[in-house]
C-alpha cells in the first residue's frame, strides 16, 4: 500500500513536470505568432532524446555500469520502446502543440488510457471492472470541459491527427514499459529507450545539419515575463531535464507498482497542470466550468486508482 501511494505521488509530480515542458517547448516551436519558430518539432525531439540519453548514461556509468549490458532477447523490446514509446510520442506531441492549444493537444493525446483498456479487454481478453470504464469516461469528460471544445474552437487537422498518433504511441509506451520493467531497472530502461530514440532520429535527421544557432538565439519568454528573453540552450536544457528525464523516471517507478491503465490515467492530470501554468505564465484564467472539469478529472483518476487491483 505504501509503495502504491508513493508511486501515485511520483506520477502526480511527473504530470506537473511534463506540463511545464509543454509550455517551454511551445516557446521554441513554430506557432501562429511565430510562424517559423526557432526549431522544428522533429529536431526538438532529436536533441531531447540524445541529450537525455547522454546525461542518463553518464549517471548510470558512475553508479551502475552493469546496466549497460543487454541480452539479445531485450533488444527488440527496448528498440520498440525507444522508437515508438519515446521518439514518436515526443515528435507527434510537439507537432500537435505547435498547431493547437496545449490543453487541446493533451486532451487528444491522453485518450491513451482508453486504447489501453480496449487492448486489455479485446486483445488480452482480460476482465475490466465497470469502475475503470466510469473512471475513463469521467476523466475524458472533465478534460473536454476544461478545453471547452464546444466553444467554436477550430481544430487543425494535422494537429488532431498528430495528437491521436501520440495517444496510440503513448498507450504502447505504457504497456511496453510495464512489460520491460518486470526484468529491468527503471533508470536503464529509460536510458536505453532514449538511446534507441536518438539513433532513430540520427538516421532520419543527420546531426551535422542540426540548427546549432538555436542555442545562442535570444528567445522571448512572453506572458508574465514579457520583455524578458533567454538563450535557446536554457529552454532546451529545461525540456531535457525537467521536462524529460525526471518525469520519465517517475513514470517508470510508477509502472513498477501500478498497472499500465492506472499509470496512464494519472497522466490526465497533465492538462490541468498545463492550464495552471498557463494561468500563471500567460495570465489565462480558468472559468468556473473549467474548474469543475478539473474536479471531474481528479474524480476519474481516483476511481482508476481504486480499480487497479480489480483488472484480471
Amino acid at each position: 500500500m505504501l509503495k502504491a501511494r508513493r508511486s501515485e505521488l511520483l506520477l502526480i509530480l511527473s504530470a506537473l513536470m511534463f506540463a511545464s515542458n509543454g509550455i517551454a517547448s511551445k516557446l521554441l516551436l513554430p506557432n501562429p505568432d511565430n510562424t517559423d519558430g526557432y526549431i522544428s518539432p522533429w529536431r526538438l525531439a532529436q536533441i531531447r532524446a540524445i541529450t537525455a540519453c547522454v546525461l542518463l548514461a553518464l549517471y548510470l556509468w558512475s553508479r551502475a555500469p552493469k546496466t549497460f549490458r543487454i541480452k539479445r532477447s531485450e533488444i527488440l523490446p527496448l528498440v520498440s520502446y525507444g522508437v515508438i514509446g519515446i521518439a514518436m510520442v515526443q515528435a507527434l506531441y510537439f507537432i500537435s502543440i505547435s498547431r493547437m492549444h496545449v490543453s487541446i493537444a493533451l486532451l487528444i493525446e491522453f485518450t491513451a488510457p482508453v486504447w489501453i483498456v480496449l487492448y486489455l479487454r479485446i486483445v488480452k481478453r482480460k476482465h475490466v471492472p465497470n469502475q475503470m470504464w466510469l473512471a475513463l469516461i469521467l476523466a475524458l469528460t472533465g478534460l473536454a470541459v476544461i478545453s471547452q471544445i464546444w466553444d467554436g474552437l477550430k481544430l487543425d487537422n494535422i494537429g488532431v491527427i498528430a495528437g491521436f498518433g501520440a495517444s496510440f504511441a503513448l498507450a504502447f509506451c505504457f504497456l511496453c514499459g510495464e512489460s520491460i520493467s518486470n526484468y529491468r531497472d527503471n533508470q536503464s530502461i529509460t536510458m536505453w529507450g532514449f538511446f534507441f530514440a536518438g539513433v532513430a532520429w540520427c538516421l532520419v535527421l543527420p546531426v551535422w545539419n542540426f540548427p546549432v544557432e538555436v542555442f545562442t538565439t535570444s528567445i522571448p519568454l512572453e506572458g508574465a515575463l514579457e520583455g524578458s528573453s533567454t538563450p535557446g540552450w536554457v529552454l532546451i536544457l529545461y525540456v531535457v531535464l525537467i521536462g524529460t528525464i525526471l518525469p520519465y523516471l517517475c513514470v517508470m517507478v510508477g509502472l513498477k507498482n501500478l498497472k499500465a491503465s492506472t499509470t496512464s490515467a494519472f497522466g490526465l492530470l497533465e492538462p490541468i497542470f498545463a492550464g495552471m501554468i498557463a494561468w500563471v505564465w500567460f495570465a489565462e484564467s480558468w472559468t468556473l466550468i473549467q474548474l469543475l472539469g478539473g474536479v471531474v478529472v481528479i474524480a476519474g483518476i481516483y476511481l482508476a486508482a481504486q480499480a487497479r487491483s480489480k483488472t484480471t
